[in-house]
């Protein structure tokens, strides 16, 4: 189930689709009666973008944590009581180093990460009064596509600090670095950046352990980070992705945004302890990976997609 808002449909292809939003209390019901087989559910749906919620903080809410509520009732009314949350390390409160572990304090600097904890925390609570058993897994930094290129990020111009790169090397303009006087080793923020076809991998592994991860008397809600153990700054991603074109993207310092934090890295292996997960792609995969979707978008992902010709060619490519 996808509102679209973001998401595309050709993406869908040949599966079972449902257009819509998860407070729409019908339609889940709906979804949960013709697959009486669903146990479990990924929830991914939310907004994302930190500037965004600190200029917009009312739809950040109403979107993450209000239609968060009205989903996980009408699961447990239909007796789905497995719940993967997709949540952020953007709640913590770095170490000195700034690395972050599940036990890490949170202190989150954003309505965007604020919308994460708050969410995190009402889930405990229904898990602690009902049958709800919950795993956050906290992404560090997303990058890259499907290796097989058969998906990818959806938006033309990506917000996320590598989509904004291959946005610069494109075009020909500087990349522009927002913020170059944190307590890094070069001044630019910190990244723990994380393959998306790794993080995916961690989804298959919590739903495959999940029951192995709540013992009688334990907690319902449990929470896990997803990240590969090192950060890079923002300098060092630029000279990596530098290494992997044929013409160097410039560099510009800009101005701290709003939200902006130095960044963090995750030092725990709890991941691999609980999961058996742990990243296996690294830096440069993700860039070379994101540069070879992004070639490929136009002839998966045509802007305003509408025609039946269209369709037909996507049916096609999907097909295969």
């Amino acid at each position: 189930m996808d509102s679209l808002v973001t998401g595309r449909r050709e993406f869908c292809h040949g599966r079972d689709f449902y257009h819509g939003d998860i407070a729409d209390g019908r339609l889940v019901d709906q979804i949960l009666a013709e697959h009486p087989d669903i146990s479990a559910a990924i929830h991914c749906a939310a907004l994302i973008v930190v500037p965004d919620s600190v200029d917009r903080p009312i739809p950040y809410y109403r979107e993450n944590v209000s239609k968060t509520l009205d989903f996980v009732d009408r699961l447990l009314a239909n007796s789905v009581d497995r719940l993967l949350f997709s949540s952020s390390a953007a709640i913590y409160q770095p170490g000195d180093d700034l690395g972050v572990e599940e036990t890490s304090p949170v202190n989150p600097t954003s309505p965007y990460a604020q919308t994460k904890i708050v969410v995190e925390r009402m889930l405990a609570d229904i898990a602690g009064s009902s049958a709800l058993r919950v795993v956050s897994l906290r992404y560090f930094n997303p990058i890259g596509a499907d290796p097989l290129l058969r998906t990818g990020p959806q938006m033309p111009m990506p917000s996320h600090v590598l989509g904004r790169l291959i946005e610069a090397h494109r075009t020909g303009r500087p990349f522009r670095v927002t913020g170059v006087d944190y307590p890094t080793r070069d001044g630019s923020g910190l990244r723990d950046y994380v393959h998306v076809w790794d993080l995916a991998g961690a989804h298959v592994r919590a739903l495959e352990r999940f029951d192995d991860l709540f013992r009688p008397g334990t907690s319902g809600h449990t929470a896990v980070n997803l990240g590969t153990g090192a950060g890079t700054t923002v300098l060092e991603l630029v000279e990596a992705f530098n290494s992997l074109v044929s013409r160097p993207v410039r560099v510009e310092p800009a101005p701290r945004r709003p939200g902006d934090v130095p960044g963090s890295f995750s030092r725990s292996d709890q991941a691999e302890q609980l999961l058996g997960w742990r990243a296996q792609l690294d830096v440069r995969r993700g860039i070379v990976d994101s540069l070879a979707w992004f070639d490929r978008r136009p002839r998966v992902l045509p802007d305003l997609l509408e025609s039946a010709d269209a369709a037909r060619r996507l049916a096609a490519t999907f097909g295969r």
